[in-house]
């Protein structure tokens, strides 16, 4: 089941500039950083809100480290904005599985390893109204005693 929008994924050609785009402007943080070398991204997370099922909502900031990843080709083709929309659940197996089975195609076989150590696959967009489509299972967070 479906919980939460987990990230709104932004393609952008400069992250740092965009990062600060949204400090300033919005008083939003950075609350993640990494490189995921298999998707070609370099990503910063910005933590929105905490959420009723002890996730968060974040603002998902990606730019591509080579212009033949994913993201790249969609830079080229579309310029900066809104890339993809993801919702977060507690099996993101088992509702990719569901979602197959009423006809969208899921992008990975299995879902990946994506930011934070979750897992993740993708719904094609033309089967989701034109919105590529991500569900994310988050990765357990450490709690402090």
């Amino acid at each position: 089941m479906l919980t939460r929008i987990d990230h709104i994924g932004i393609a952008c050609f400069d992250l740092d500039k965009t990062v600060e785009f949204y400090r300033a402007t919005y008083g939003f943080e950075v609350f993640h950083t990494e490189v995921n070398e298999e998707q070609g991204v370099r990503e910063a997370m910005l933590k929105i809100n905490e959420t009723s099922d002890g996730g968060a909502s974040y603002l998902q900031l990606l730019e591509p480290t080579r212009e033949d990843s994913a993201v790249g080709k969609w830079l080229a083709k579309n310029g900066e904005g809104v890339h993809h929309i993801a919702f977060g659940t507690a099996d993101v197996d088992a509702d990719a599985a569901d979602i197959r089975g009423k006809g969208v195609r899921v992008l990975y076989d299995e879902p990946r390893i994506g930011s934070m150590g979750s897992r993740i696959t993708f719904l094609h967009p033309k089967d989701c109204h034109g919105v590529l489509t991500e569900l994310v299972t988050s990765a357990p967070q450490a709690t402090h005693e």
